[in-house]
């Protein structure tokens, strides 16, 4: 679609909002005030089980490894014999300088 540029114009300033206003992201059905009703309420009329509450009584491993920080349940993403190298090495972080001048 080609616009004439005042069109154009138009149409990107729609979207601007005017100064002191902040854009609401967060809002509707999911909505974390009231998102667990919501999606309940929902699960009522569609006449769905809770799948949620059924996954997590599934998903439960007591031989899974825990998290030492949190006590979360830790994801392995690779296993490796001892003495060899993983298939990808760890990149290393940016150096942050900070200039004291």
């Amino acid at each position: 679609m080609t616009l004439a540029t005042d069109e154009f114009i138009r149409r990107f300033l729609i979207h601007v909002l005017p100064k002191g206003l902040h854009r609401i992201r967060h809002y509707g059905l999911f909505a974390k005030s009231c998102s667990a009703d919501n999606i309940a309420r929902a699960r009522e009329l569609l006449a769905v089980s809770n799948s949620q509450a059924d996954s997590a009584s599934a998903a439960v491993d007591p031989s899974a490894p825990t998290c030492p920080c949190c006590g979360g349940r830790m994801i392995i993403i690779e296993v490796f014999k001892r003495g060899s190298a993983p298939r990808h090495p760890p990149t290393t972080p940016p150096i942050i300088r900070v200039d004291t001048s």
